[in-house]
């Protein structure tokens, strides 16, 4: 049988779910009328057998009824009644009046075994239309899901025309088989992908695993592991009870959601989780779940909630569930997700957002069990205390990355009422004047929150997990990649596209600002404000708003996007601009509304004429480009004006949204660039430094699935694919984080804070610890003076200081930090910052300087110009092999200096075969900064520290490999036409130089050739290395040449043991 049909395919599949325990019918041979839908002998069968034998006919009719009845017009709601009266059970009246009513369950989910699991092909159907799928399977009698199969031989023939049959023809023509029909398989042997009757194709997905440890599998294989795996019985009864979501209303662009393979096995190992953590016997870390943003994690907690609340509930003492996100706008967009979910939830009154702080108080203080909540961290504030010690209560916090996992305190060091003094906010090391009465001390909102429940279970959902989610939430539980997620179809893959728009300074004007930084000096202004302010004026920001370059990247964007609307015109492609600031943004759009007026012309849509006037009557009249900002305190009224409140930004995120809109392009800042789906989002230009997790997040927005976009496009103009590799090297492959730097930065805070000790140890600092406001002052300032009564003190407290703000930053967060850490920390702080800030008389201080500076800084890229850079290569798929490849390729730090001292071996070997001398020279710079590497103190180099350290080391590396390349060039300059030469030369100069002989340099040019001949005549023959008599009569000539030129004055045989060492090593490598 060598033709693969349409039959054979279908006669395959029916031989796994055989293999899976289902019983196979072919449907012709069944008794039956076309127009009855459900298969009888089953249902009644289960009933019977549930029941034992104790219903009777009618009363099997009327539990019939209770579903056949349903209406199928709308199917949407007929389709989700069922499903409910399935899902939830119901109840009858029993025809004996004296019998209490019948609660019935047409799936027996507690016992899987119980069902009746069947498999029918052919099965004809008369409805509006008769049709025949290709395949039924059946449990308890029920058609709960449809096969629909085409053949694999036909090129033309896809699983497109499978989904078109069942969405439109047997929706239309069959409806009433179809409401009982909850899940739906197409394929054609090589591509197999499950949704249900009202999925959009591109929603369709495949099942690539049977079991959580298999292999993800591709084509044949993909359709056996969907059967062995989806279709499983216990799974596929699993399945129908928790991981099937009916929106509570349907609307068009609401359709039920079934669980990914990725959810499904994510939610398990979730619960699994919890259950092993959970207090009080467990430390309440529940895990955190890594996700590739655009993946579904929302929908994930949805499962994870009904499985806790609903299926688990009697296992987990009805628990609380509480959804804790970071933002406003997430808020929202969750609680849309939960909120339309509370049938699937069972519970339509405790199922709800959060509304303030004192609802926060009043209602999970009085909550005794069950209910989802869905808040914001920040409504948790200091005063809200400790409103439940139940051990039931699951948190769940979203984006756990961000602002959930600030468990360190903040610090605000304060005087009296009459006096000044610094500020300092330690979290964001933040400094300003202030006049208050006391030391204060405030945690983050993660703190409050874990307060609020301190006996409660905490699991972290992120697409970009880092050291602190953790530490605060516990390991990676399960992952699931971007590389992963791209694959199977669930997002779609990111182009990225360099446009470098590159700016050049004019040299002379440089000159002028060092010199005013040297002024400054000599009038006074300390060191640590001119290098402030170096670092400030050396800020991209300053750069990248110049008007010159912001007016070359608006042209390009507006070419780029108006290619975009060209290529694909009936295709929505909507564009985020992402700018370094608020101000840049501001002026980033205002350029390009001057390029382009027309876009700020406001409609609805862009051609209402495609819209009917319902259509258009739901829509905004808006501009085409937007700025979207929050409002400044110190903004110009203008700018001010154009953010606008949070109730006009809220708006506008929803009509950027709307497919429809005229609303296509946001010109942001933060705002939208984490938690914010916008599928029809194809296009970001990215005009701001990003790195690491941010990074991803940001891209990540336009990798969400629409209609007609087959690619999400990243344009870079600020340069940073490496950091981009490295973000991708970290996340878009994630396995495990390693969270032993965060240890190691402790162990380096409390180095530093020993060494600070030691330096203050003869200073009595026991009044600002203990004494009253104005003692407090006083104690900062004899601090300030004791430090600075030398200045080799002053400089390893600033020194040490330094590094202390450094490690505090990276352990801040977790919490665990003692009081007596962080009150002495701030001690230092304070000192650090007032010696920071002193000036002299009316010396410039770094406002100041930074002011001069920047204007200077404008006049000298206005010399130079900008250029853009819009060739360097064609955009890269960052899923493509050859992008992995290079994210293989990637270094860390450390891992970038090991590569560069394999990198100079390698050199210096191959240079050594030519010259060994030098080569000699460059391994001993070489062993030289290995071991300054080797030798570093492993508590003070770490995170931002050991970066910096050893990217100088790779510097003095990257140095020595350019000085190996420019001796290998120099020869030819000094007229040398072979490497020997040149070697010769090289021994010629060093011989002379040790021996300390006068012997003119320009002499020692000529001799080398000389020698060269002399050694190609003696060694031309191929034995050379072998014929002492041979190297015997080339050192005798070697001596008269070297007498004749009367080099050295006095005879040394180095010179003559080391030229011939050079041509046996020249001969043993082939030249």
């Amino acid at each position: 049988m060598s033709n693969f049909t349409e039959n054979i395919l279908e006669q395959a599949i029916i031989d796994l779910f055989k293999k899976q325990g289902y019983e196979y019918s072919f449907g012709p041979e069944l008794h039956r009328r076309t127009k009855d839908i459900l298969f009888l002998d089953d249902l009644k069968t289960f009933l019977n057998e549930k029941y034992d034998n104790s219903l009777t006919d009618n009363e099997i009719q009327k539990i019939i009824n209770e579903i056949s009845f349903i209406s199928s017009n709308p199917l949407f709601d007929g389709n989700r009644e069922v499903f409910n009266k399935i899902n939830n059970g119901f109840s009858i009246y029993r025809d004996d009046s004296t019998l209490p009513n019948l609660f019935v369950e047409l799936i027996d989910f507690k016992e899987f075994s119980n069902n009746k699991f069947r498999i029918i092909n052919q099965y004809e159907i008369e409805d509006l239309e008769l049709r025949i799928p290709d395949i039924l399977v059946f449990v308890n009698g029920i058609p709960v899901s449809i096969i629909e199969v085409k053949t694999a031989k036909d090129e033309s023939v896809t699983i497109h025309d499978a989904w078109e049959q069942i969405h439109l023809r047997y929706t239309r023509s069959i409806p009433e088989a179809l409401k009982y029909s909850f899940v739906s398989m197409i394929t054609d042997g090589i591509n197999t992908k499950l949704g249900t009757i009202f999925t959009p194709y591109e929603f369709y997905y495949a099942w690539k695993k049977e079991e959580d440890v298999s292999a993800e599998q591709e084509g044949i294989k993909s359709l056996v592991s969907a059967i062995n795996g989806f279709y499983k019985k216990d799974r596929f009864i699993e399945i129908l009870q928790d991981f099937i979501i009916y929106p509570d209303k349907g609307t068009k662009d609401q359709y039920p959601v079934i669980c990914r393979y990725p959810q499904y096995f994510a939610t398990k190992k979730l619960l699994d989780s919890i259950r092993a953590h959970m207090k009080p016997h467990g430390d309440g870390k529940g895990g955190t779940y890594f996700a590739a943003t655009g993946s579904g994690k929302t929908y994930t907690m949805l499962f994870l909630a009904r499985k806790l609340v609903k299926s688990n509930s009697e296992e987990f003492k009805n628990p609380t569930v509480i959804v804790i996100v970071d933002r406003e706008d997430l808020d929202n967009q969750t609680t849309g997700r939960f909120a339309s979910s509370k049938k699937y939830l069972n519970d339509s009154e405790n199922v709800r957002s959060i509304d303030s702080r004192s609802d926060l108080k009043e209602t999970l203080s009085t909550t005794q069990s069950g209910g989802v909540f869905i808040t914001t961290v920040q409504k948790f504030a200091e005063d809200t205390g400790t409103l439940s010690e139940r051990t039931n209560i699951i948190c769940i916090s979203d984006e756990a990355h961000r602002s959930q996992i600030n468990l360190g305190p903040k610090v605000k060091v304060s005087v009296s009422s009459d006096n000044n003094i610094l500020f300092t906010d330690i979290e964001n090391m933040t400094r300003k004047l202030v006049t208050a009465k006391e030391i204060e001390k405030s945690y983050g909102f993660a703190k409050y929150l874990h307060d609020s429940f301190p006996q409660a279970t905490y699991l972290g959902f992120t697409g970009t997990p880092i050291n602190e989610t953790l530490l605060v939430f516990g390991g990676i539980v399960d992952s699931y990649t971007m590389k992963q997620s791209e694959e199977d179809g669930i997002t779609v893959g990111i182009m990225y596209e360099p446009a470098l728009a590159r700016v050049i300074l004019n040299d002379e004007q440089a000159k002028k600002i060092d010199e005013y930084y040297k002024k400054c000096r000599e009038l006074g202004t300390n060191d640590y404000q001119v290098e402030q302010s170096i670092k400030d004026m050396t800020a991209i920001d300053l750069l990248l708003g110049h008007p010159d370059r912001l007016e070359k990247v608006a042209k390009d964007i507006i070419t780029h996007y108006e290619e975009l609307e060209k290529n694909k015109p009936d295709i929505v492609q909507k564009a985020m601009i992402v700018c370094s600031n608020r101000q840049i943004a501001f002026d980033m759009y205002n350029l390009i509304l001057s390029l382009r007026p027309e876009w700020g012309v406001k409609k609805k849509t862009e051609d209402d004429s495609k819209y009917s006037k319902e259509q258009l009557s739901d829509l905004t009249a808006v501009e085409k480009i937007k700025f979207v900002a929050t409002q400044g305190p110190n903004d110009k009224k203008e700018l001010f004006d154009l953010a606008g409140t949070s109730e006009y930004r809220k708006d506008l995120a929803e009509i950027f949204k709307n497919e429809k809109s005229n609303f296509k392009i946001a010109v942001v800042v933060d705002m939208w660039l984490t938690g914010f789906d916008v599928p029809s989002l194809s296009v970001m230009y990215i005009d701001k430094p990003i790195q690491k997790h941010t990074l991803i997040q940001t891209i990540s927005r336009v990798n969400r699935v629409f209609k007609g976009k087959d690619k999400g496009v990243v344009v870079d103009y600020i340069g940073f694919y490496q950091e981009l590799l490295e973000a991708m090297k970290v996340y878009g492959n994630i396995k495990d984080i390693p969270i032993e730097e965060i240890n190691l930065s402790l162990d380096i805070f409390r180095n530093e804070l020993a060494l600070l000790d030691d330096l203050l140890l003869n200073f009595a600092s026991k009044d600002y610890f203990e004494g009253s406001p104005l003692e407090q002052l006083l104690c900062i300032d004899r601090a300030v003076e004791f430090v600075q009564y030398k200045k080799e003190r002053e400089t390893s407290f600033m020194g040490h200081s330094k590094r202390l703000k450094q490690a505090y930053q990276l352990v801040a967060p977790t919490g665990k930090l003692t009081d007596d850490d962080v009150n002495k920390a701030n001690f230092y702080f304070v000192i650090r910052s007032i010696i920071f800030k002193q000036t002299i008389g009316n010396t410039p201080d770094t406002e100041t300087m930074n002011k001069h500076v920047q204007k200077m800084v404008e006049e000298a890229i206005q010399c130079s110009g900008v250029e853009i850079v819009e060739e360097l290569g064609d955009g890269e798929d960052i899923f493509s092999d050859e992008f992995i490849k290079k994210i293989e390729d990637a270094k860390m730090p450390i891992s970038k200096f090991n590569a560069l001292v394999k990198l100079l071996k390698q050199a210096i070997k191959e240079f050594g075969k030519m010259n060994k001398l030098k080569a000699i020279e460059y391994s001993e710079k070489l062993q030289q900064t290995i071991d300054k590497y080797n030798n570093r103190d492993n508590l003070v180099f770490v995170s931002e520290t050991v970066a910096d350290f050893v990217d100088s080391l790779s510097q003095e590396l990257i140095k020595h490999y350019y000085e190996l390349s420019n001796d290998r060039n120099i020869y030819k300059e000094k007229g040398f036409e072979s490497p020997l030469e040149g070697a010769i030369y090289d021994i010629l100069i060093r011989v002379r130089d040790d021996h300390q002989f006068d012997f003119d340099e320009d002499n020692c040019i000529p001799l080398a050739k000389e020698i060269k001949v002399l050694i190609d005549d003696k060694s031309q023959y191929t034995d050379y290395i072998s014929r002492e008599d041979t190297k015997n009569q080339l050192s005798m000539d070697l001596v008269r040449l070297l007498r004749k030129n009367g080099y050295p004055p006095k005879w040394n045989n180095e010179i003559f043991t080391r030229i011939l060492a050079q041509v046996d090593n020249q001969k043993r490598n082939g030249f």
